[in-house]
């Protein structure tokens, strides 16, 4: 008979247990979400099925990553799948050409304990009679107007954490999840001109408002459907000193950070992190802005009247960058509120190093481990056996990615696993699956290519 101390061994090594006193008792692990939290307003959970974002494919693996808030599944399928995206219908070859970052349904079957995808279907645009749409070009007129002279009323209907982010200047927000909660925020007069935005034309939060308002009995309400994504495109957008504080600065994500003001100005201080960068001197510093393909976020304050600012944020979104915002208030509001002073010398060069995909190794790193591997660290090579035929790095452990869930027992979990493919891809598939099952692993996120002696180039992605 087995002792009560063994039993107790056994029971701290499952991965649903927990400590907390003997009245406690075990709970099974918290069900994986399958719809994103934002989305659960409009769409509930169905067994067989699951909503979020496309990331990645790796047909050489036959496998999708899908991101589900802060949950990634990695989904497999067969030559069966059908794929639809809005008026067209195919085979898995579609997906090679789907942006990043579509939103996406998943319909799937369990074989093996494992999910296996039968159908995915990316959402496209919402359609909405034109008659209820206003276009960028009126917005734009409405937004040099300005509320009060223009008569209206625009309302971000995003959650509040993107309206944090920023948002079209005069706009206020009434997030569509909780939009009985902030009736009051909607004007008095049902017939003023009221227009929601949200995030771009596949998002439903600004056209479900509208018909709730229009229930209500407003009579002249519009959506602008291609909202903040376009705007963020074509023109300058607005955040207050308080979201850059708690909503950028506070959780440390990065950005640009500019100020716009003449350099004698800064001596009484500036906002800790930003680039001086008067008017004068955008064109000539463009050049060592970041690469637009990592589309920065960049947010641009002056004195406080905002003209300064202004000037600046247009030229840099004249340069071709998206998501430049003013800080409404400038550096007077900000040192109204209280916020933290830096002094001294504010940097002269734009510099932005993006927060690296969760698990990432960077590639000095694992050259290092590549070149002299810890005997606590296992680098796996995830490719297939074609491609590691042409070499592989020295001391390597080959597992294809297809076969890495049949051969789990192969990856010890005594060790931090080092994970590669040819481009990132499968390696970081790989990542997601060894890390959902307790291992310590990252990946590299570049590509890679080993010759016969086991000599490797690294090219960033």
């Amino acid at each position: 008979m087995m002792s009560m101390k063994r039993i107790s061994i056994l029971v701290a090594a499952l991965p649903w247990a927990f400590s907390g006193g003997a009245a406690q008792a075990q709970t099974a692990p918290a069900a994986r979400p399958t719809v994103p939290q934002i989305c659960q307003t409009c769409h509930k959970p169905e067994a067989g099925s699951l909503r979020g974002v496309f990331e990645n494919v790796a047909f050489k693996t036959k496998s999708m990553q899908v991101k589900i808030d802060s949950i990634t599944e990695i989904i497999a399928f067969d030559d069966a799948l059908k794929v639809v995206d809005v008026d067209k219908s195919g085979n898995a070859k579609m997906l090679a050409d789907i942006s990043k970052n579509r939103e996406i349904l998943v319909e799937f079957a369990e074989r093996d304990g494992r999910k296996v995808a039968t159908a995915v279907t990316f959402k496209g645009p919402i359609k909405i009679a034109p008659e209820k749409t206003l276009a960028y070009d009126a917005i734009e007129k409405l937004v040099a107007q300005g509320p009060e002279k223009g008569n209206f009323t625009l309302i971000d209907s995003r959650p509040l954490p993107r309206f944090q982010e920023g948002y079209i200047p005069g706009a206020i927000n009434l997030p569509y999840p909780q939009f009985d909660k902030f009736l009051d925020r909607l004007p008095k007069e049902k017939d003023r001109l009221v227009v929601f935005y949200c995030a771009g034309v596949t998002c439903m939060m600004s056209p479900n408002s509208l018909r709730r308002v229009e229930k209500m009995g407003y009579t002249n309400a519009k959506v602008y459907r291609e909202g903040m994504p376009e705007w963020s495109q074509k023109n300058v957008g607005v955040l207050s000193a308080a979201f850059l504080s708690d909503a950028w600065i506070g959780k440390d994500i990065p950005h640009v950070l500019i100020d716009a003001r003449a350099p004698q100005a800064l001596a009484g201080g500036f906002v800790k992190g930003a680039v001086s960068l008067p008017p004068e001197k955008v064109a000539g510093a463009l050049a060592s802005f970041p690469a637009k393909k990592l589309k920065a976020p960049i947010m641009v304050y002056d004195d406080g009247d905002g003209a300064q600012a202004r000037a600046v944020a247009k030229a840099i979104v004249a340069a071709g960058y998206e998501n430049v915002n003013v800080v409404e208030g400038g550096f007077a509001a900000w040192k109204a509120a209280g916020y933290a002073l830096a002094s001294g010398a504010p940097a002269d060069r734009v510099a932005y190093v993006p927060r690296p995909r969760p698990g990432s190794i960077a590639i000095a790193e694992f050259s290092k481990i590549a070149g002299a591997t810890p005997a606590d660290t296992l680098i796996l090579d995830v490719r297939n056996r074609d491609e590691a035929n042409n070499g592989m790095i020295k001391g390597a452990k080959l597992v294809p990615d297809e076969e890495l869930l049949d051969r789990i027992a192969e990856v010890p979990k005594d060790k931090r696993i080092i994970a590669h493919c040819s481009t990132g891809t499968r390696a970081e598939m790989t990542y997601h699956k060894l890390k959902e099952r307790g291992y310590n692993v990252a990946f590299l996120k570049a590509g890679i290519e080993i010759d016969k002696a086991g000599k490797f180039t690294i090219s960033e992605d």
